[in-house]
């Protein structure tokens, strides 16, 4: 077991609605909880280098889309002590606008994407409307020029990005979407991203409303679980309460956290 430290950062928000619009098929007590997402980035400190878990979005898609934002996120990263080129890879989970936008800072970074997620975006299904208004073009055609650049690397499943971390192909969210564990200090920590938006996601086996496979997202559910060192080490992708859970980054109150 490799002691690897982890961190999320938030660099956005969205109220509106309840909690209940994230569910496929909504315990009723949900639509009495206000509706709130964060949006957050993750870093993995380690001895083997840097790596940052997706690009979130920027302060343009943003306000094109009514997002409150804090800051870039790889400003983020920076105020973890970070710079954005000095990261040996960056994971990104899957390429909804809120995963993928602000991939320029890391200009040397090694790319980390799940084969079946280029191909689903690059194919005759991402124009359809319930999937184009997930992605941002510029997004997707920034990921696919990295990748005639040489920058991406592929992946069919799972695979040990150094040792201690690793990426999982889970989908049903998306078709590639991964999720990412890392052995800790306290355990196996699982970057669940959209896999899970929240908590409750898991914790009372409820799927998300935004997918693409039902049974999928179910499997994703049971493989979050299995890899996780402890339900607590579990952390969902949107959900405020893991700024809550976990103790702030001395100086960045309400910015970053420290996971473990």
């Amino acid at each position: 077991m490799h002691d690897h430290q982890v961190f999320a950062v938030k660099f956005g928000e969205v109220k509106a609605g309840s909690q209940a619009q994230h569910f496929l098929n909504p315990p009723p007590e949900l639509h009495e909880q206000p509706g709130h997402l964060d949006f957050a980035v993750w870093l993995v400190r380690t001895v083997f280098g840097d790596i940052v878990v997706d690009a979130g979005f920027t302060s343009t898609v943003a306000a094109k889309r009514n997002r409150t934002h804090f800051r870039e996120p790889s400003e983020g990263i920076r105020l973890l002590g970070v710079e954005p080129a000095d990261v040996s890879h960056l994971l990104l989970t899957h390429f909804h606008y809120d995963h993928v936008g602000d991939v320029g800072p890391f200009t040397t970074a090694r790319i980390v994407v799940q084969e079946r997620e280029m191909t689903f975006w690059t194919g005759r299904f991402a124009a359809r409307a319930e999937f184009r208004r997930l992605v941002e073009t510029e997004d997707i055609q920034r990921l696919v020029a990295l990748g005639l650049a040489g920058r991406v690397d592929y992946v069919d499943g799972d695979r040990e990005i150094v040792p201690g971390v690793r990426v999982h192909r889970v989908g049903g969210h998306t078709p590639g979407t991964q999720i990412v564990s890392v052995e800790s200090a306290k355990g196996t920590v699982v970057l669940a991203s959209d896999s899970a938006h929240l908590q409750y996601h898991v914790t009372h086996d409820c799927p998300a409303k935004l997918l693409t496979d039902l049974p999928e997202m179910y499997a994703a559910f049971d493989t979050i679980r299995a890899l996780a060192g402890s339900p607590e080490l579990v952390v969902p992708g949107h959900d405020p309460a893991t700024f809550e859970r976990f103790p702030a980054v001395p100086g960045l109150d309400d910015i970053a956290v420290r996971i473990a």
